[in-house]
C-alpha cells in the first residue's frame, strides 16, 4: 500500500475513472493523524466541487456499460471482490489501527462485517427479480427494478470499510455508479479498496473517491447529476444533508446519532449483563452509533454495578486484542473530557474514572468511565458522547424507565436485560427506537435484516434503510410495465 503515498509527505490522492489522481485545485489539506502516537501518516486536501464534477463525468460515461451488463455479470465482480477482501483482511484491517485506532480484533471485525454486505450483494440476482402477473386477460403487469445513475455515499471514520460496505456493494451490483466521500480522518482504508476493486474487474468511473470535507459533501448534495446521497454521521449534519437533498428533490438517507438506552431488570444474569454492557460502551472506544449510553438499573442492584465496575476496571489501554484503542483525535478527548467533568462537578458519583488514561502519550486515550447520575436530565444522560462512558441512572419501577427510554429525542438502538420472556416482550412492544436487542447490547441487524434509525428522531432522516433490504429499494427505481 505504501506505493500509493510516501508516509507523512504524501497528499492523499482521490480515484477518479480508475486511476490515483491528486486533485489540480484545492484550498488546503489537513493532517492525518495516527490517534494511537499523533504520528503524521500523510496531508488531506480539501478539495472543492471540481473534483465532484469530474467524477460525476466519468461516472455518467461509465454508467451506460455498466448497467448494460447483466445483473448476474455485476454479482460475479462481487465474488471476486468478497474473495479479495477476505484474501487481505489482515493488511485491510492493519490501515484500519493505523488511521482510526480500534484494536486489531475490532478491526478484523470491522472487515468481516463489511464483508458480510459484500456476500448479500451477490445474491442480488435472486432477490432483485421483479414480478410478472397476468392481472387480467390477456394483460400482464411486469415490475422491473432499475438503478438510478450516479449515487454518493457520506461516510464517517468510526468504521473505515464496513460502513462504506453498507452501500456500495448493494449499488454496484444494481447497476449504479458510487462515487464515495471518505472521512478526512480515514482514507486510506478505502483507497486500498479501490486497488481491490479495480483487480476484482470493477470499470473504470464506476467506483471513485473524492477527497474533502464540507465543500464536498455540498457538492455532491447539490449536484442534480447524482440521483441519490447517503449519508452516515452526526445529526446534525444529516439533518443539513437531508434538508439539502431534499430541496433539489434527490432521493436520500441520512443517519444521525444515538443515545441507546439499556435497562438491566431485577432477573438480569449478572455475569453475562456485565460483559455484555462492558463490551458494548466501551468497545471501539464507544465511538459507534449502537454503543451503549445509559444504563437504567430498576431496583436496587449494587451487584450488577459492583461487577460492571469490576470488569470495566480491568480493560487496559491498547491495540491488541481486548485492549481498548484510543479516541480519534484531540478534538474528541476534549469533548467526551468536558462531560465528565462536567457531570462530576454537578453532583454526580464517579464509579470508575478513565481520565487517568488522558496521561499516556502520545496518543488521544481516554479509558472507560461509568457515572452514577441522579437526575435523568444530566448533559451525560442526554446527549450522544459518542466515547467510552456509560450513565447510569437506578430507578424504581419498569414505567420510569421507559419514560426516560421514550423521552430522548434519538431512535436508533436500545436494550432489555431479563431472564424472562414475558418481561422482554413488554419493553419490546414499548422501546421508542428502531433496532431493539433482548440481552444484547450492541443489537445491529444482520443481513437480510436491514440497519437505520427510527423515522420521526434524530437518528434518521430521509428514505428507508441503509443495508440490507432497505438497500435494495432505496439504490433501485421499480418499473411497472402493463401489456396487452
Amino acid at each position: 500500500f505504501i506505493k500509493f503515498f510516501n508516509m507523512s509527505d504524501s497528499i492523499i490522492k482521490c480515484f477518479i475513472n480508475g486511476e490515483f489522481v491528486e486533485p489540480q485545485s484545492y484550498g488546503s489539506t489537513i493532517d492525518l493523524i495516527n490517534p494511537a502516537d499523533e504520528s503524521l501518516l500523510g496531508r488531506v486536501p480539501l478539495c472543492n466541487h471540481e473534483i465532484v464534477n469530474s467524477a460525476v463525468v466519468a461516472a455518467e460515461i461509465a454508467f451506460n456499460s455498466w448497467n448494460s451488463l447483466t445483473i448476474k455479470q455485476r454479482a460475479s465482480i462481487m465474488f471476486k471482490f468478497h474473495s479479495l477482501i477476505e484474501k487481505h483482511s489482515y493488511e485491510l484491517a492493519q490501515l484500519i489501527v493505523l488511521e482510526n485506532g480500534k484494536n486489531i480484533t475490532e478491526a478484523l471485525a470491522d472487515v468481516a462485517k463489511g464483508n458480510e454486505t459484500v456476500e448479500w450483494a451477490t445474491s442480488l440476482p435472486q432477490l432483485a427479480a421483479g414480478k410478472i402477473l397476468e392481472v387480467s386477460k390477456g394483460i400482464t403487469c411486469q415490475e422491473i427494478r432499475a438503478p438510478l445513475g450516479v449515487v454518493a455515499a457520506i461516510v464517517p471514520f468510526n468504521f473505515p470499510f464496513m460502513v462504506p460496505m453498507w452501500t456500495i456493494p448493494i449499488s454496484l451490483t444494481l447497476g449504479n455508479c458510487v462515487i464515495l466521500k471518505p472521512s478526512e480522518k480515514v482514507p486510506l482504508t478505502m483507497t486500498r479498496v479501490a486497488e481491490l476493486f479495480i483487480q476484482a474487474g470493477v470499470p473504470p468511473g464506476v467506483f471513485q473517491i473524492v477527497q474533502g470535507g464540507v465543500d464536498v459533501v455540498n457538492a455532491i448534495c447539490e449536484n442534480n447529476k447524482i440521483a441519490a446521497v447517503t449519508f452516515v454521521g452526526s445529526s446534525n449534519v444529516a439533518k443539513i444533508v437531508s434538508d439539502k437533498c431534499h430541496a433539489v428533490n434527490k432521493r436520500v438517507l441520512a443517519l444521525g446519532g444515538a443515545k441507546n438506552h439499556l435497562i438491566a431488570l431485577p432477573d438480569c444474569d449478572i455475569g453475562m449483563t456485565t460483559r455484555d454492557i462492558v463490551a458494548s460502551f466501551a468497545g471501539c472506544c464507544g465511538q459507534r452509533c449502537m454503543a451503549a449510553s445509559v444504563l437504567i438499573v430498576v431496583g436496587k442492584n449494587d451487584v450488577l454495578l459492583d461487577k460492571l465496575v469490576e470488569t470495566a476496571g480491568q480493560l487496559v489501554a491498547g491495540q491488541e486484542a481486548g485492549q481498548v484503542g484510543p479516541l480519534i483525535d484531540n478534538i474528541a478527548k476534549d469533548r467526551v473530557l468536558s462531560y465528565i467533568n462536567n457531570a462530576e462537578s454537578s453532583g454526580s458519583k464517579i464509579l470508575l474514572d478513565g481520565r487517568s488514561w488522558t496521561k499516556k502519550s502520545p496518543g488521544y486515550w481516554l479509558g472507560p468511565t461509568i457515572i452514577l447520575h441522579t437526575s435523568s436530565t444530566d448533559k451525560a444522560m442526554t446527549d450522544e458522547i459518542f466515547g467510552p462512558v456509560l450513565s447510569v441512572i437506578q430507578v424504581d419501577t419498569w414505567d420510569e424507565a421507559l419514560s426516560i427510554e421514550n423521552s430522548n429525542p434519538y431512535g436508533n438502538a436500545a436494550c432489555i436485560y431479563t431472564e424472562n420472556g414475558s418481561n422482554a416482550e413488554y419493553f419490546v412492544k414499548r422501546f421508542r427506537t428502531a433496532m431493539i436487542g433482548v440481552n444484547i447490547g450492541i443489537p445491529v441487524p444482520r443481513e437480510p435484516f436491514s440497519f437505520g434509525g427510527l423515522y420521526g428522531t434524530k437518528s434518521k432522516f430521509g428514505d428507508f434503510d441503509i443495508t440490507g433490504d432497505g438497500a435494495m429499494e432505496f439504490f433501485s427505481n421499480r418499473i411497472k410495465v402493463t401489456t396487452k
